[in-house]
């Protein structure tokens, strides 16, 4: 794991609320010492959804905000530009640590949104609009549909979680998030959660390059 000091601050961007806690959630509940900013992009006027992320934000021992850009089941292109300065205008203004974000394939088989967000992110890095000194994107795959996702073997940095925060993490899915026990997202709830990690912006952008697929 790239070194950094114990209090680091670190910024999660997610499309949907509930992405944080499916694909790193053990690793925030793990680092209660991190200072953590939390974006969900989509949601904000579902009120539910909305109310659910806050209550998963006071679990996660984060801060956090949301937007509302589209998130119709259609998955219509949203302008690149839009979700940039979504961003932009979501976390503070501040150099991070670390930043946190999907994968630029995203984490299966598959939701355009996940691929917008991890190509902002990187793009803004790269812009230098966004100051981190490391970028780690999710390491999942789902074998076109064929299971469950679960971590990349070849991810730079895999946790098997401790069965009691595994069970923090479900917690967090089924009764803070509401999720029924048979969901796909009960189902999917990662006991592994995996990373790509870069610490250089050039190394990303070649990654996102190349979508973000192993050995491309």
């Amino acid at each position: 794991m790239l070194s950094s000091p114990l209090h680091k601050k670190v910024a999660l961007i997610v499309a949907h609320p509930d992405d944080e806690t499916l694909w790193a959630g053990g690793m925030l509940l793990q680092h209660p010492e991190w200072h953590c900013f939390i974006i969900s992009l989509c949601r904000a006027t579902d009120l539910d959804r909305a109310s659910r992320f806050r209550n998963a934000l006071k679990v996660l021992n984060a801060n956090g905000n949301m937007r509302d850009l589209d998130d119709g089941p259609e998955q219509i292109p949203l302008d690149n530009q839009l979700v940039q300065i979504t961003i932009l205008e979501l976390l503070p203004r501040t150099h991070f640590d670390l930043i946190i974000t999907h994968n630029p394939s995203g984490e299966y088989t598959k939701h355009r949104r996940h691929e917008e967000v991890s190509k902002a992110v990187i793009e803004l890095w790269c812009a230098q609009k966004l100051k981190t000194d490391a970028l780690w994107t999710f390491a999942y795959e789902d074998g076109n549909k064929a299971y469950f996702p679960i971590a990349v073997p070849q991810a730079d940095f895999i946790s098997t979680l401790p069965e009691a925060i595994w069970r923090q993490k479900y917690h967090l899915i089924t009764q803070v998030y509401g999720f029924e026990t048979e969901s796909w997202e009960a189902q999917t709830t990662p006991l592994e959660e995996a990373f790509w990690q870069f610490d250089h912006p050039d190394k990303a952008k070649k990654w996102l390059d190349q979508g973000g697929i192993i050995n491309a």
